[in-house]
């Protein structure tokens, strides 16, 4: 073999990654043999030498005793060639009526549907984690933003059950993802359906898919699902860096809501007194990868003719990273979460300025009769003069209030930190009642 030779099988070789799916090649030979022998397209004893040579190199590849090659080119060939050293010629009745076109369809499809139930299962135990946070400190007010300043008072519990909410639409997109996954492509062919009497129902169901691909050239071309479960992945990872940035910025010196604890740290080489998030840092960053896969496979998909183009060989890597990529970014944050210890001191420290609660006092104005609007104009005046006395508002004596509003009257001083989240007592809002029926939901869905 020439150098060049060499470069080009090389370069064209896909068995360096796509080895990963050999039991899924296996899984969908044996049904496709016992199919064969069931419809008499082959002998019946044929297919049980078939299926137990394809059991004995799986067993081989499990105990690390097959030699893959890369002059054999992918999966499919590897496995084949040591099928006819076990069985002989008899394992070329095997790729009657299919294609490699077909087969890797079927490869992926049970690769993605089997990775997308861990994938769920992943979220939900970072969902149990944020409800232990959440349950453990629902009672602690802290301080609401918007544009990363000050806004309005809220329940902790509430801030970490908005992340609950994110990650159950994640799940909700996996579950979804999962239904159009759920399609055998086997028996399309290359790309126009095969001349053999096969039973496509009978091997559904031995591979446990509900349904079968309505169109031969779709099926062997579609990487619709590979795309979907990137897209959800994609999401999701964005919804991890949300997270993992407030815990970066919780846990700096700067605010000091949380600790992180130490497994999920690091000290730095030369300042001993720092304690870096690297876990949450790494989540952070390795979303921009997750991202990168999605706009690639797209890319790649985005002009291909039908049906089967060599192109699509790219759908594995990516898809692969972005699995594992997204595994590990789940289970550590569930395990950072775990970690938190709530600084509930430097929580009330940062709050000792009442100014959050100005919208609470242009609702109150609201209920003595004055429309919002003009409450609104009011309350700023009011902040603007108390900010520039250096007072809070329940510093601010009755007089001064009633220089901006003759309606402020004695009962303005009950509004606090914690009628303010009281009031909130609407569905979805922050108050504790609607907290507790949140963290009931929370439970309930997982």
């Amino acid at each position: 073999m020439t150098d060049s030779n060499k470069l080009a099988q090389e370069y064209a070789a896909s068995i360096p990654f796509d080895r990963r799916l050999y039991r899924q090649d296996i899984e969908g030979s044996i049904a496709h043999a016992r199919m064969l022998a069931k419809q008499k397209i082959i002998a019946g004893s044929e297919a049980e030498a078939i299926v137990k040579g394809l059991n004995s190199i799986r067993k081989g590849i499990e105990r690390g005793k097959f030699q893959f090659k890369t002059e054999l080119e992918d999966i499919h060939m590897n496995i084949e060639a040591g099928l006819f050293g076990k069985i002989g010629d008899v394992a070329g009745r095997l790729h009657t009526a299919r294609s490699r076109n077909d087969q890797i369809a079927l490869d992926l499809r049970l690769f993605v549907k089997e990775e997308i139930g861990k994938t769920i299962d992943k979220i939900k135990a970072l969902q149990a984690a944020l409800v232990e946070l959440a349950e453990a400190n629902k009672d602690i007010i802290m301080p609401g933003y918007t544009h990363l300043q000050q806004a309005q008072p809220i329940l902790l519990a509430h801030h970490v059950l908005a992340y609950f909410e994110m990650f159950q639409r994640d799940k909700e997109r996996f579950v979804h993802c999962l239904g159009r996954t759920d399609v055998l492509p086997l028996g399309s062919g290359a790309l126009a359906g095969v001349p053999y009497p096969v039973d496509r129902g009978f091997v559904a169901r031995q591979l446990g898919f509900s349904k079968v691909s309505n169109n031969s050239l779709d099926a062997v071309s579609d990487r619709d699902f590979v795309i979907e479960y990137e897209a959800a992945a994609a999401i999701a990872m964005m919804h991890l860096s949300r997270l993992a940035e407030e815990l970066i910025l919780w846990s700096s010196s700067e605010f000091g809501f949380i600790e992180i604890g130490e497994a999920f740290t690091t000290g730095s080489s030369i300042m001993p007194q720092k304690k870096n998030p690297d876990a949450a840092e790494l989540a952070r960053g390795k979303t921009g990868r997750v991202y990168g896969h999605l706009m690639g496979m797209l890319t790649t998909m985005k002009s291909l003719p039908l049906a089967y183009n060599r192109d699509m060989q790219e759908d594995k890597e990516g898809l692969f990273d972005t699995v594992d990529t997204l595994h590990a970014s789940l289970e550590v944050s569930a395990g950072m979460v775990r970690t938190i210890k709530v600084n509930t001191e430097r929580i009330s420290q940062a709050m000792k300025s009442d100014y959050m609660l100005a919208t609470d006092l242009a609702d109150y104005l609201v209920q003595k009769g004055l429309p919002f609007r003009g409450a609104h104009a009011v309350v700023a005046k009011l902040s603007e003069y108390a900010m520039s006395k250096g007072k809070n508002f329940r510093e601010l004596g009755r007089k001064e209030y009633r220089r901006f509003s003759p309606l402020f009257g004695g009962d303005v001083y009950k509004i606090t930190l914690e009628s303010s989240v009281a009031a909130r007592n609407v569905a979805g809002g922050t108050s504790p009642q609607q907290v507790e029926k949140a963290l009931r939901r929370a439970r309930r869905l997982i």
